[in-house]
């Protein structure tokens, strides 16, 4: 069965080099690793920290709000 599975997973492979598409390995933190959660929490809570003390943040998201509200309304050609 190891076998068949090797081959199908080898096919499938070469069908997507086929068609212009290379394998990625992507490393991403394990979500499940004692202290990740705190680590997330540390990290937002130092994010809400800059922005709150940031003045011009609000000005500047309004702004780019108002631009996609545009940008929304505009027919499209």
């Amino acid at each position: 069965m190891a076998a068949s599975v090797s081959r199908r997973v080898q096919k499938r492979r070469e069908s997507l080099r086929a068609q212009g598409l290379r394998p990625v390995q992507i490393w991403l933190p394990d979500t499940r690793s004692s202290g990740f959660a705190e680590e997330c929490a540390r990290q937002a809570k130092l994010t809400a920290e800059m922005d709150a003390a940031d003045g011009d943040l609000n000005a500047f998201l309004d702004e780019a709000l108002a631009d996609l509200g545009e940008t929304a309304q505009e027919p499209h050609a």
